[in-house]
């Protein structure tokens, strides 16, 4: 289970914020969008700019600035359900490198 604790109004996580910066920059968010994201907030389906040409770049992104490596296989329909959703899947990631 993730801690998504709030300190002061800003997410202590910081892979929750990196994950913002990243989503902010491949799909050219507006800051506050990028700030507004919730662990409940809907990605693929109800983001217009998260397309599935922009998952695969997302995915190249993520990879390069977390250091981790995506198989396809690791990716399904729920990955990209929410920025909780995909913020678990990172922090997963994460785990299995360390």
């Amino acid at each position: 289970m993730r801690d998504n604790s709030q300190i002061s109004g800003v997410n202590s996580d910081p892979v929750d914020a990196r994950l913002r910066d990243c989503l902010r920059d491949v799909l050219a968010l507006a800051e506050d969008v990028a700030a507004g994201l919730e662990a409940d907030t809907p990605l693929f389906g109800a983001m217009p700019e998260l397309d599935s040409m922009a998952v695969a770049t997302l995915l190249t992104e993520i990879e390069d600035r977390f250091g981790i490596v995506i198989d396809d296989d690791d990716v399904d329909g729920e990955t990209f359900e929410t920025f909780g959703t995909l913020a678990a899947f990172v922090d997963g990631k994460l785990a299995t490198r360390r």
